[in-house]
């Protein structure tokens, strides 16, 4: 039976709540938030508001880190230093030099660290990715992805909407689509970008250039209550492959029409998520890694180095 640990009990940590719950051979042990009425909803759970004082006291194999972007190397490592594995919201870091620190302190102490990318393990991402590999649908030749929402004013202390603690959008939202294009395609020969920064609003458009394709993702904080939404539609010879809010559909060259709409049920979490297996699997993942002794394959420090890389740039 892992036993897990979870800080920050805020928006996203609702999703990886539920999955942890519904682990057979898992058993969230304690929860960690400087705010106790955070965790009052988890009556069955060992609660702590100081992150030292639950390392000190609990024994985990695995800790799940939720806390705002700007602490997520801090802890990190600090998890990995008392031999920890550790799974952590994404981004990584705010800083490219953290991701070399938080990777030698995971390899120092032998013990796994993972990113949570969560497309990489959204089906509707998962499928697209396979047919690209594939060759199902011929050559890709061009890519249009959108992740948008309003400008986040429910967090903590409002970090969210400090440039120094969050990044803003290219390390909130279009983090996302660019983690999914490295993967994926790899890393692209050249980024263009545009984008225009407003103390309440940030929007950002990038062409990411390879050798026989383009892809656009663009990304937007609005001041306006614009409800989340992503999408993507991708070119190929044969096919078109396009996913919205309705599900994904493939239009083939032939006149056929594709849609392949099962979406899973579950709760879409405290800030409008849509319902998606994505967080249960990435966490499943991530578990049976640990519970097995396996390297974690799926989301490598080549890819998130290099995603770094490109977002720092930006």
């Amino acid at each position: 039976m892992l036993k897990v640990g979870l800080v920050g009990v805020g928006g996203i940590s609702s999703s990886h709540i539920s999955a942890w719950l519904d682990m057979k051979d898992a058993q969230l042990t304690a929860l960690c938030d400087i705010r106790p009425e955070q965790m009052e909803k988890y009556p069955d759970i060992k609660h702590y508001t100081d992150i030292d004082v639950m390392l000190e006291n609990e024994k985990f194999d695995i800790l799940d880190i939720c806390v705002p972007t700007y602490l997520h190397a801090d802890i990190s490592v600090k998890a990995l230093e008392k031999g920890i594995n550790v799974l952590c919201e994404k981004p990584i870091c705010l800083k490219r030099e953290d991701v070399e620190r938080v990777y030698a302190a995971a390899e120092k102490n032998s013990v796994k660290f993972m990113v949570a990318q969560v497309i990489r393990f959204w089906r509707e991402y998962e499928y697209l990715r396979a047919v690209y590999q594939n060759g199902r649908y011929g050559k890709l030749i061009s890519g249009t992805m959108s992740r948008i929402s309003t400008i986040p004013g429910w967090s903590w202390n409002d970090w969210m909407r400090n440039i120094d603690l969050s990044g803003f959008l290219p390390y909130d939202l279009h983090i996302h689509d660019l983690d999914f294009i490295v993967y994926t395609f790899g890393k692209p020969k050249k980024t263009t970008p545009f984008r225009i920064l407003k103390p309440d609003q940030d929007f950002l458009s990038v062409v990411y250039e390879f050798d026989d394709f383009i892809i656009t993702a663009e990304s937007g904080w609005f001041a306006g209550a614009c409800p989340f939404s992503a999408t993507f539609r991708f070119q190929f010879e044969d096919a078109v492959i396009a996913y919205d809010s309705n599900g994904l559909k493939i239009y083939e060259r032939c006149g056929n029409v594709i849609e392949l709409n099962e979406i899973a049920e579950g709760d879409t979490g405290d800030i409008n998520l849509p319902k998606s297996d994505g967080y249960a699997n990435e966490i499943n993942y991530f578990a049976d890694c640990v519970r097995n002794d396996l390297t974690v394959e799926k989301v490598k420090k080549a890819e998130i180095a290099a995603v770094m890389d490109i977002v720092t740039a930006i």
